[in-house]
Protein backbone atom coordinates (compact mmCIF):
# COMPACT_ATOMS: atom_id res chain seq x y z
CA UNK A 1 0.00 0.00 0.00
CA UNK A 2 0.89 3.40 -0.64
CA UNK A 3 1.35 5.92 2.59
CA UNK A 4 -1.55 8.38 2.47
CA UNK A 5 0.25 11.28 4.18
CA UNK A 6 3.84 11.43 2.18
CA UNK A 7 2.36 9.44 -0.52
CA UNK A 8 6.43 8.26 -1.63
CA UNK A 9 6.50 5.46 1.16
CA UNK A 10 5.20 1.89 1.15
CA UNK A 11 3.29 0.77 3.99
CA UNK A 12 4.66 -1.70 5.37
CA UNK A 13 3.49 -4.41 8.09
CA UNK A 14 4.79 -3.45 11.48
CA UNK A 15 3.67 -3.29 15.25
CA UNK A 16 3.07 -0.83 17.43
CA UNK A 17 5.04 -0.33 20.62
CA UNK A 18 5.55 -4.18 19.73
CA UNK A 19 2.19 -5.03 21.02
CA UNK A 20 -0.73 -4.60 18.08
CA UNK A 21 -0.28 -4.74 14.31
CA UNK A 22 -0.10 -1.96 12.39
CA UNK A 23 1.42 -0.53 9.09
CA UNK A 24 4.22 1.94 9.10
CA UNK A 25 5.59 4.16 6.19
CA UNK A 26 9.27 3.68 4.71
CA UNK A 27 9.21 7.45 4.07
CA UNK A 28 7.44 9.50 6.94
CA UNK A 29 7.09 6.46 9.90
CA UNK A 30 3.39 7.46 9.93
CA UNK A 31 1.13 4.23 11.07
CA UNK A 32 -2.05 2.85 9.14
CA UNK A 33 -3.70 1.22 12.00
CA UNK A 34 -6.76 -1.03 11.71
CA UNK A 35 -9.42 -1.17 14.39
CA UNK A 36 -10.30 -4.52 13.87
CA UNK A 37 -6.65 -5.45 14.42
CA UNK A 38 -6.20 -2.64 17.64
CA UNK A 39 -9.94 -3.82 19.37
CA UNK A 40 -8.93 -7.78 19.26
CA UNK A 41 -5.07 -6.75 20.90
CA UNK A 42 -7.30 -5.10 23.22
CA UNK A 43 -9.43 -8.10 23.98
CA UNK A 44 -7.30 -10.55 24.37
CA UNK A 45 -4.86 -7.76 26.55
CA UNK A 46 -7.39 -6.06 29.06
CA UNK A 47 -5.32 -4.92 31.85
CA UNK A 48 -2.34 -3.60 29.56
CA UNK A 49 -1.70 -0.07 30.08
CA UNK A 50 0.58 2.09 27.71
CA UNK A 51 3.18 3.96 29.32
CA UNK A 52 2.38 7.63 29.20
CA UNK A 53 5.84 9.12 30.74
CA UNK A 54 7.67 10.81 28.09
CA UNK A 55 11.06 9.85 27.49
CA UNK A 56 13.64 12.70 26.87
CA UNK A 57 13.16 11.98 23.32
CA UNK A 58 9.95 12.12 22.65
CA UNK A 59 9.57 13.37 18.93
CA UNK A 60 7.11 16.39 18.39
CA UNK A 61 4.06 15.03 16.45
CA UNK A 62 3.21 15.82 13.15
CA UNK A 63 0.34 16.51 12.08
CA UNK A 64 -1.09 16.52 8.15
CA UNK A 65 -3.50 19.30 7.10
CA UNK A 66 -4.16 17.70 3.84
CA UNK A 67 -7.33 15.86 3.17
CA UNK A 68 -6.19 12.03 3.02
CA UNK A 69 -7.16 9.60 0.94
CA UNK A 70 -7.56 5.23 2.82
CA UNK A 71 -4.80 3.64 1.02
CA UNK A 72 -6.95 0.39 1.05
CA UNK A 73 -10.12 2.16 -0.84
CA UNK A 74 -8.85 5.38 -2.10
CA UNK A 75 -11.68 7.40 -0.62
CA UNK A 76 -11.55 10.87 1.10
CA UNK A 77 -10.65 9.81 4.71
CA UNK A 78 -12.55 12.20 8.18
CA UNK A 79 -10.36 13.71 10.91
CA UNK A 80 -10.77 12.93 14.30
CA UNK A 81 -9.91 15.67 16.75
CA UNK A 82 -7.98 13.63 19.86
CA UNK A 83 -8.93 16.12 22.47
CA UNK A 84 -10.67 19.50 23.38
CA UNK A 85 -6.98 20.37 24.40
CA UNK A 86 -4.87 19.45 21.48
CA UNK A 87 -4.89 20.76 18.03
CA UNK A 88 -3.96 17.42 16.71
CA UNK A 89 -6.26 15.08 14.85
CA UNK A 90 -6.34 11.63 13.42
CA UNK A 91 -7.05 10.64 9.84
CA UNK A 92 -10.28 7.78 10.21
CA UNK A 93 -11.31 5.64 7.21
CA UNK A 94 -14.98 4.86 8.03
CA UNK A 95 -15.22 2.27 5.06
CA UNK A 96 -11.98 -0.09 6.10
CA UNK A 97 -12.01 1.13 9.99
CA UNK A 98 -8.67 2.22 9.66
CA UNK A 99 -6.92 5.07 11.26
CA UNK A 100 -3.81 7.18 9.80
CA UNK A 101 -1.26 8.18 12.62
CA UNK A 102 1.21 11.20 11.85
CA UNK A 103 4.85 10.67 13.07
CA UNK A 104 4.98 10.98 16.48
CA UNK A 105 0.78 11.23 16.99
CA UNK A 106 1.10 7.75 18.50
CA UNK A 107 3.77 8.98 21.59
CA UNK A 108 1.60 12.11 21.63
CA UNK A 109 -1.99 9.90 22.70
CA UNK A 110 0.10 7.52 24.98
CA UNK A 111 1.47 11.12 26.67
CA UNK A 112 -2.56 12.39 26.70
CA UNK A 113 -3.35 8.66 28.42
CA UNK A 114 -5.51 8.30 25.09
CA UNK A 115 -3.46 5.32 23.74
CA UNK A 116 -6.10 2.89 25.19
CA UNK A 117 -9.06 4.53 23.72
CA UNK A 118 -7.81 4.78 20.03
CA UNK A 119 -11.30 2.87 19.15
CA UNK A 120 -13.52 5.54 21.21
CA UNK A 121 -11.76 8.39 19.46
CA UNK A 122 -13.49 7.73 16.18
CA UNK A 123 -16.81 7.71 17.70
CA UNK A 124 -19.44 10.41 17.75
CA UNK A 125 -19.69 10.37 21.37
CA UNK A 126 -16.19 11.20 22.23
CA UNK A 127 -16.21 13.90 19.02
CA UNK A 128 -19.23 15.57 20.83
CA UNK A 129 -18.10 15.43 24.10
CA UNK A 130 -15.18 17.07 22.66
CA UNK A 131 -17.31 19.88 20.97
CA UNK A 132 -18.75 19.85 24.11
CA UNK A 133 -15.25 21.01 26.21
CA UNK A 134 -14.20 23.47 23.57
CA UNK A 135 -17.40 25.28 23.74
CA UNK A 136 -17.60 25.14 27.65
CA UNK A 137 -13.76 26.16 27.57
CA UNK A 138 -14.73 29.07 25.05
CA UNK A 139 -17.19 30.51 27.28
CA UNK A 140 -15.22 30.19 30.36
CA UNK A 141 -12.29 32.36 28.45
CA UNK A 142 -15.29 34.92 27.44
CA UNK A 143 -16.86 35.69 31.05
CA UNK A 144 -13.53 35.61 32.36
CA UNK A 145 -12.01 38.41 30.34
CA UNK A 146 -15.81 40.08 30.52
CA UNK A 147 -16.04 40.02 34.49
CA UNK A 148 -12.56 39.24 35.53
CA UNK A 149 -10.76 36.77 37.18
CA UNK A 150 -12.28 37.14 40.97
CA UNK A 151 -15.24 38.24 39.85
CA UNK A 152 -15.90 35.61 37.77
CA UNK A 153 -15.27 32.87 40.52
CA UNK A 154 -17.29 35.13 42.83
CA UNK A 155 -20.21 34.58 40.15
CA UNK A 156 -19.54 30.72 40.01
CA UNK A 157 -20.08 29.86 43.33
CA UNK A 158 -22.99 31.96 43.79
CA UNK A 159 -24.62 30.12 41.03
CA UNK A 160 -23.82 26.89 42.56
CA UNK A 161 -24.92 28.09 46.05
CA UNK A 162 -28.03 28.82 44.07
CA UNK A 163 -29.12 25.89 42.28
CA UNK A 164 -28.57 23.71 45.47
CA UNK A 165 -31.08 26.42 47.22
CA UNK A 166 -34.99 24.45 47.24
CA UNK A 167 -36.09 27.68 46.77
CA UNK A 168 -33.74 28.90 44.05
CA UNK A 169 -37.03 30.55 41.50
CA UNK A 170 -38.00 33.10 44.78
CA UNK A 171 -34.26 33.88 45.23
CA UNK A 172 -33.54 34.21 41.56
CA UNK A 173 -36.85 36.56 41.62
CA UNK A 174 -35.64 38.69 44.37
CA UNK A 175 -32.00 39.24 43.39
CA UNK A 176 -33.60 40.21 39.83
CA UNK A 177 -36.46 42.60 41.40
CA UNK A 178 -35.44 46.53 41.34
CA UNK A 179 -37.02 46.68 44.93
CA UNK A 180 -37.41 43.19 45.96
CA UNK A 181 -39.41 45.69 49.07
CA UNK A 182 -41.88 47.05 46.39
CA UNK A 183 -45.09 45.86 45.20
CA UNK A 184 -44.65 47.69 42.79
CA UNK A 185 -42.71 46.35 39.20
Amino acid sequence: MDCPSCQSGQLKPNFIDDQFRAHQCTSCDGHWILVEDYIAWKENHPDYEFDNTADGQLLEAEESKHAMLCPQTGALMQKYKFSAGSPHRLDYSPHVGGIWLDKGEWELLKKEGLAGSLNAVVTRHWQNQIRQDSAKAAFEALYRDKFGEEAYQKVKDIREWLHNQPNKADLRAYLLAVDPYSAER
